[in-house]
């Protein structure tokens, strides 16, 4: 088994390529700065900036409560564990046919370019499930291949031939696949005219303001208004028209140059685009990938993706006027106004937090094709007393073209000073009023280095800790309860920590104690009754400051009073990510992604001697109820 931190992530990977300076400002650090006294007199006197409330905020209830349920402990079973009176099982996973006509995987070489092309991809992650004319629908994203596993049959862990490379490719994407349920048990439909693989293979459109500018040009397309594929699909989003949003996360990891004296750009370097890719070796087998063959086709990835479930020969939409970015979600919401408002956050360590506003509104039947096509982008600003304003990302603010905007958004957003975040993960809002939520998983450079494009990341506000290990989930309620304003009211619901072997701010905040510890918040969703769930992607290590946290995990939280109770606990080495319902809500769809990563010896989901597989499981009561 490895220690967690043997291996690079792929923000480490970036900061390899393009070292950051060792130090922020000094200024900004001193004069931002939380001590560990001015951070617990925060929380004693209750101010804008962390969260005040109810009776009973942190104290663990004795019984299942308002959530239905019983906690259970941490672990590092290499299952899934769910509380006593539910059940878990898998519904789908990696490898698995979505044709009848698609051979079953060879696990002796993982498969073939052929039987991928027709199977589940790797590494699920953001999920919706739709009902269409009856049937339930399920779309995913395909984050990324795990090398070592997918190429386990090879000396070198990693793609060595065409077909190797091709098949990794082939993994990624969004998966579209009806579901059945037979005697409690969900299963995929196989043959289903809804069925469908998207891959990077998959021709698009390219529509918004980067839309035929010459920033998206390239020797294929000429016009700049087609391109083919998505991959690095992390989280996403749904829209009240019925479609799916898939959200393109490290796109560029993909790209290398066969120049190796090839000058980047100060563009390509904010968005860790180099020389090096991360050992996928795509450029090996098309040149779209080679930045010194094509220098525009990485400007060609790194939005949103608009996908319709309903017809499998649609082609899907790339949303530039979203920004370009490293996507999480895509959180929608519908204003009072009509107006389509959009939350995004871009996962990586000092980047920001955005906000789009349709220039148009939604009306149910109406015409959808312009409504994130046309709008305003915003980056936000975070003030210390807990107040916030929404910055226009427009030619004006930040003297650049609407396409260099679409294009070049962290540039835009920097232009603008807006706040540099601890990794902005998910977003999502209240079923049942005007509140935002965003998960800000964790940030070690905070206080200590600058993010990639040079921006001061000093300690304070909703980014209250000097090299945050354990993350912080941050909400706001715009003002009026309009999503359109220009300011909002913020504070901080859950500081994670372990308080188990920290008395500092790494303890966490008052919600958090030794039975539901946590760290690394990532995807967080509401449920129809308003419980807020917390999914994890953290140090899984389970030992110095992770002791006691075992295995990635999944809680509910009540926004209400604070309190925090921890529902499912994933397998080894897992990421808990994704999460969906059944349409009589008798059932939560659940991710589990790369068990057995790093090195970690994972079995799940078949046990024994098998290979780890990525998936998807339902939870269900035993007796029958709704869950969500």
């Amino acid at each position: 088994m490895k220690d967690f931190d043997d291996a690079p992530s792929f923000d480490d990977f970036d900061e390899i390529e393009y070292p950051r300076p060792e130090e922020n400002d000094f200024d900004a650090i001193v004069e931002n700065a939380i001590s560990r006294r001015g951070f617990m007199n925060v929380m004693a006197m209750g101010t804008a900036t962390f969260v005040t409330g109810a009776a009973g905020f942190g104290k663990p209830a004795s019984a299942a409560g308002r959530f239905g349920f019983e906690q259970v402990a941490a672990t590092t079973a290499d299952t899934v564990t769910v509380p006593t009176g539910f059940s878990a099982h898998s519904v789908v996973n990696w490898g698995d046919p979505l044709w009848s006509n698609a051979p079953e995987f060879d696990w002796s070489v993982r498969g073939t370019p052929e039987q991928q092309a027709m199977a589940f991809g790797d590494n699920n992650d953001g999920m919706t499930v739709f009902t269409i004319d009856g049937r339930t629908v399920l779309v995913i994203n395909q984050e990324y291949v795990n090398r070592d596993i997918a190429n386990a049959h090879r000396e070198s862990k990693l793609p060595e031939t065409d077909d190797d490379v091709l098949k990794g490719m082939l993994a990624h994407g969004v998966t579209v696949v009806e579901l059945t349920q037979n005697e409690g048990k969900w299963t995929p439909v196989k043959d289903s005219p809804y069925n469908r693989r998207i891959t990077p293979q998959t021709e698009m459109k390219i529509e918004g303001p980067a839309a035929g500018s010459d920033l998206v040009k390239t020797s294929a397309d000429p016009n700049g208004t087609l391109t083919r594929g998505t991959w690095n699909n992390c989280a996403n989003g749904e829209t009240p028209w019925g479609t799916y949003l898939a959200c393109e996360e490290n796109f560029n990891g993909y790209y290398s140059s066969s120049d190796p004296d090839i000058e980047i750009s100060g563009e390509k370097k904010r968005y860790g685009i180099g020389v090096k890719d991360w050992g996928y070796g795509w450029a090996q087998i098309e040149d779209r990938f080679d930045i010194a063959k094509e220098p525009n086709e990485s400007n060609r990835n790194g939005y949103v993706v608009e996908i319709d479930p309903s017809d499998p020969y649609s082609t899907p939409i790339k949303r530039t006027a979203l920004g370009r970015f490293k996507h999480e979600n895509a959180e929608v919401v519908i204003n009072g106004d009509g107006r389509v408002v959009v939350y995004m956050g871009d996962d990586e360590r000092g980047e920001f937090v955005y906000r789009f506003v349709s220039d148009e509104s939604y009306a149910v039947g109406g015409d959808t094709s312009q409504l994130l096509n046309k709008g305003t982008l915003y980056a936000a600003k975070f003030y210390e007393n807990g107040r916030g304003k929404w910055m226009a990302l427009t030619p004006e603010t930040t003297q650049m073209s609407a396409a260099e905007i679409a294009v070049n958004t962290r540039m835009a957003g920097s232009k603008v000073r807006a706040t540099t975040m601890d990794r902005p993960e998910w977003v999502t809002s209240h079923p049942n009023r005007a509140e935002i939520y965003v998960a800000l998983t964790n940030n070690k450079n905070r206080g200590i280095k600058p993010n990639a494009g040079g921006d001061a990341t000093p300690v304070g506000g909703a980014n209250p800790r000097e090299g945050n290990k354990y993350g912080q989930i941050v909400r706001w309620t715009p003002d009026r309860g309009d999503h359109t304003a220009e300011g909002f009211e913020w504070n901080i619901f859950v500081l994670a920590g372990n308080p188990a072997v920290h008395s500092d701010n790494r303890a966490g905040s008052g919600n958090v104690n030794a039975g539901n510890m946590f760290n690394s918040p990532d995807g967080i969703a509401f449920d129809n009754n308003g419980i807020l769930w917390i999914q994890t992607d953290g140090n899984y290590g389970n030992k110095e400051d992770f002791e006691g946290q075992g295995n990635n995990q999944m809680l509910a939280a009540d926004p209400d009073t604070g309190e925090i109770r921890r529902f499912l606990v994933g397998p080894l080495a897992c990421e808990v990510t994704g999460l969906s319902f059944s349409p009589d809500r008798r059932t939560m769809f659940v991710g589990i992604q790369h068990p057995g990563e790093k090195g970690y010896d994972s079995h799940w989901p078949g046990g024994g001697d098998t290979v780890p597989r990525s998936g998807v499981v339902a939870v269900t009561r035993d007796d029958g109820a709704v869950i969500g």
